[in-house]
């Protein structure tokens, strides 16, 4: 292994042990042994995916007056997958091991001499088959085939069938977006490499509809937006990579296709994807279901089935990119500091409060000022262990503003308010400490 990979790998290491440690992340039925291709989020977690949801809905829907937010059921009509193609082609190859009969996808196994070996016991693996990865289950108190539905593999779905419903509804006037964010199931023949590759997972998707004589400016527009939120992320640029997909490699809808890869600890992988879908998804929806799903533009007097943009990317993937830009470790003095450099506005915690005692006389003006300051931003105190150990902990989980309660307050009414990237230390007066931190956090 490459002197790179080690690093790479060790760095993957170092986060998931992070996560864990500090309540991000937490191996799903951990005490039961696990279950594979699962994850629980912790206190910190559940906030750090919240603030990058609560992004992404700002970014599309709250600053457009064109993308109106869709909640769409996890369990669907089974005939809305069939009239999608996801019952019939939704597969990957599996091939299975001759001798322990663990299975495999089969791209993600090496072709040596013509033949492929498991990488658990080097055994041949047998033919490559297709695995559709669609959740099956049933609806009702009988078990027979009408009964069969399945849990959604993406959230796009919810949003075709219901745009007539949008149509009838709000009469919005083309082009026009729906956006979504939910739950979406696959089950992956081999989940790997901690939340990037999931069996249960959110998405934040848009089905964006234009006519199709002006989906080449929509899919321009859509793609700098994207980019631009993903940076607005604290994602590097650097980091980023628009890679356009191949016909031969493009889903059969797709007339355009581009993937924002990163460059993850694992290495350069999708993060997100941009496709054309053309008027594929309606023109399906609308003939297996008998329901007319045409747009009728009054201005032009033109009735036509429109088409379609998709910006998508999983929370998940989202997540894990966030922590991998921000994650470092700095050596200070004889030992070493992590630190997740988020930028404030998706930090799980914006501001920790630090009484330099456990004494009633810094306490008490300190949890005043945690009073004060979730008026304008996320706040943590925290009076446990020395200074150090504090300023510490608030460098791990991310926290962007320290400020500490110490016996030169009660005299001077000031506090000393910590930077997290540069350590430097600045004393603030208490009346001016909102107005303060809500400049620096902006």
């Amino acid at each position: 292994m490459s002197e790179t990979n080690n690093k790479n790998e060790g760095r993957m290491e170092a986060i998931v042990s992070l996560c864990k440690r500090r309540g991000f992340i937490f191996p799903g039925s951990e005490i039961y042994g696990g279950l594979a291709g699962t994850y629980d989020y912790g206190p910190l977690g559940v906030a750090l995916k919240k603030n990058i949801q609560a992004s992404w809905y700002k970014k599309f829907v709250e600053d457009r007056d064109d993308i109106f937010p869709i909640d769409a059921a996890i369990l669907m009509n089974p005939k809305a997958w069939e009239a999608s193609g996801h019952v019939s082609g939704f597969s990957d190859p599996l091939v299975e091991c001759v001798k322990c009969h663990n299975r495999f996808r089969a791209d993600h196994i090496e072709i040596i001499d013509g033949v492929q070996h498991c990488p658990n016991d080097n055994g041949i693996l047998g033919a490559s088959r297709q695995f559709n990865m669609m959740f099956k289950t049933q609806i009702g108190a009988t078990e027979d085939p009408t009964s069969i539905t399945y849990l959604r593999p993406e959230t796009a779905g919810g949003m075709f069938v219901n745009f007539k419903n949008v149509i009838d509804s709000l009469h919005p006037k083309l082009p026009f977006g729906l956006a979504q964010t939910g739950k979406a199931f696959r089950n992956e023949i081999a989940p790997r490499d901690f939340v990037f590759r999931m069996r249960e997972f959110e998405q934040m998707e848009i089905e964006y509809f234009c006519h199709e004589s002006k989906w080449e400016e929509v899919f321009e527009s859509l793609r700098t937006d994207f980019n631009s939120w993903l940076i607005s992320l604290g994602l590097s640029k650097e980091l980023i990579h628009e890679v356009e997909i191949g016909e031969k490699d493009r889903a059969f809808y797709s007339k355009r296709t581009i993937d924002f890869e990163f460059d993850f600890p694992i290495g350069q992988k999708e993060l997100a994807g941009l496709a054309y879908r053309t008027d594929y998804d309606l023109t399906q929806h609308s003939e297996f279901s008998k329901t007319d799903l045409s747009y009728f533009d009054e201005e032009s007097k033109e009735r036509f089935i429109p088409h379609c943009i998709e910006p998508s990317i999983g929370v998940e993937r989202a997540f894990l990119a966030v922590l991998s830009s921000a994650y470092k470790e700095e050596v200070v003095g004889e030992e070493t500091r992590t630190v997740l450099s988020f930028v404030p506005s998706i930090a799980p915690i914006q501001i920790a409060v630090l009484p330099l005692s456990k004494k009633e006389e810094l306490s008490i003006p300190a949890k005043e000022i945690v009073k004060t300051l979730k008026k304008i931003a996320r706040v943590q105190y925290d009076e446990t262990q020395s200074i150090g150990k504090r300023y510490r902990r608030q460098d791990e989980i991310g926290t962007p503003y320290c400020v500490t309660v110490d016996f030169d307050t009660l005299t001077d009414k000031a506090v000393t308010v910590r930077d997290r990237d540069t350590m430097l230390q600045e004393r603030v007066k208490i009346v001016d400490l909102d107005n303060y931190l809500l400049e620096k956090l902006s």
